[in-house]
């Protein structure tokens, strides 16, 4: 699946790799709702996202926590 969307990543990526040396990362992004709720205050959505071979390396290398 794809995901096109503006967020922050909640903490630091981690490049691991699977037993037969494949590279992946799982990471989590917030997206907050432009609109606030009946409360008054603006909810926050998280992602949980997994990305694999070269597009994880890249992930892990280029990006840090509170990146967009």
């Amino acid at each position: 699946m794809k995901f096109f969307g503006i967020g922050v990543l909640g903490k630091d990526v981690e490049l691991k790799t699977t037993q037969s040396q494949i590279p992946f990362c799982s990471f989590n992004i917030a997206c907050t709702r432009k609109f606030k709720d009946a409360s008054g205050e603006k909810a926050t959505d998280w992602f949980t996202c997994t990305a694999w071979r070269k597009t994880a390396e890249i992930i892990a290398q280029y990006f840090a926590k509170g990146d967009k």
